[in-house]
């Protein structure tokens, strides 16, 4: 188990926007954090009221949104416009190109999103959207299938051999997640506290895990955490 203190981030403020990077993005740069398997990018995101990013491109990556609080809006050059708010989740393929812009929805509320960048397996795709809403009950002591590469169970489609779970977990709930042989995790708590295979770990705390077998989330404190199921790649190719 290696650790991602949240303290540790890299951090942007523009003042209408405040931004904690896991991984090297924009102007922090880490050597030692370039990413994980496929996993390029989670920002870790809190937007004043009735500001955003204006529109800009995107090609060949996985991008999606995961809203914590407040409401974000979306706008892509394929036509699609909605708007994400708490337990939805929102994928954009950028294939060959795409542009879009994310607003605070509101303007008297921050909203608390993460945008986190997956390497896909293939370039030149036609770009597509995909945004379904996670009822708190489907996670609630336990972890969801959220993103898949086959849809599978109702999830978000990506374009790489990764997974993505979401979970709530507070007081006794717990689980033992089974990962298959020889598979990477990354494991990222978003809100409150949990034990993590016995590790205590709060909001902004994540954890690498190489071939971890099984994995124990347990004695949350209003917990929301995400779990990626990656390849056994160090670093992401792109």
């Amino acid at each position: 188990m290696e650790l991602r203190p949240a303290a540790e981030r890299g951090i942007a403020n523009f003042g209408w926007l405040y931004s904690q990077h896991s991984f090297s993005f924009g102007s922090y740069y880490d050597p030692e954090h370039m990413g994980f398997s496929d996993l390029l990018v989670i920002n870790d995101d809190r937007v004043r009221p009735g500001r955003g990013f204006d529109t800009h491109g995107h090609r060949d990556m996985e991008i999606f949104s995961y809203v914590l609080d407040g409401a974000l809006e979306h706008k892509d050059s394929m036509g699609t416009g909605s708007v994400i708010r708490p337990g939805d989740v929102q994928t954009m393929s950028a294939g060959t190109g795409v542009r879009h812009s994310e607003y605070n929805a509101s303007r008297t509320d921050e909203v608390h999103f993460l945008q986190i960048w997956i390497v896909p397996d293939r370039k030149g795709v036609a770009p597509r959207y995909q945004q379904r809403r996670f009822a708190p009950e489907e996670k609630r002591g336990r972890l969801r299938l959220i993103i898949s590469p086959d849809g599978a169970d109702g999830s978000l489609s990506v374009y790489q051999d990764a997974r993505a779970y979401a979970g709530l977990f507070d007081g006794g709930e717990h689980q033992r997640f089974e990962l298959p042989a020889g598979r990477f995790a990354y494991v990222h708590v978003a809100r409150g506290a949990i034990d993590i295979d016995g590790r205590r770990l709060s909001a902004g705390d994540a954890v690498k895990l190489r071939d971890p077998g099984a994995i124990d989330f347990a004695n949350g404190d209003q917990a929301e955490v995400l779990l990626f199921d990656l390849r056994p790649n160090e670093m992401p190719r792109y």
